[in-house]
């Protein structure tokens, strides 16, 4: 297996979100919203993120150690039908260890993704056609 330097495109907004749902205790959710109602933040999703950011800022650290260690790309990696191609014409395939968003274009077919992509660890969110998810189910960690 060949690890290629491929400079993909990046069509998606680096302020893309991607919502997440959490289960809190009722007192732990009074007292979001006592701080809230107190002017402290300006609605319950503001407190979160913040604690959130807090927790990624105490932890900066780690993170950075790990993502060295781990050779995960850190952001936004895009992989588009003609990066893949250019692959396949190659010989080459592809690893994809991001931490962040990886998408890879809805015009990529399910045998050209199964033809490049050998691994997919993605710590963040994959966007991919759903047919191109089922082909790679295998291969995605």
């Amino acid at each position: 297996m060949t690890q290629p330097t491929v400079q993909p495109s990046l069509p998606v907004k680096a302020n893309d979100t991607e919502k997440v749902t959490i289960n809190l205790g009722l007192v732990d959710l009074g007292q979001i919203d006592l701080l809230v109602q107190e002017g402290f933040y300006s609605n319950r999703t503001d407190l979160i993120r913040t604690a959130i950011r807090n927790q990624l800022v105490a932890h900066a650290d780690v993170i950075r150690q790990t993502v060295t260690r781990k050779s995960l790309v850190l952001g936004l990696q895009h992989f588009s039908r003609a990066d893949l191609e250019a692959l396949q014409a190659a010989g080459q395939t592809l690893r994809i260890q991001v931490l962040g968003l990886a998408t890879i274009a809805h015009d990529v077919t399910p045998e050209l993704a199964l033809a490049t992509i050998t691994d997919i660890s993605v710590l963040g969110a994959l966007h991919a056609s759903p047919a191109v998810k089922a082909a790679l189910a295998g291969r995605i960690h």
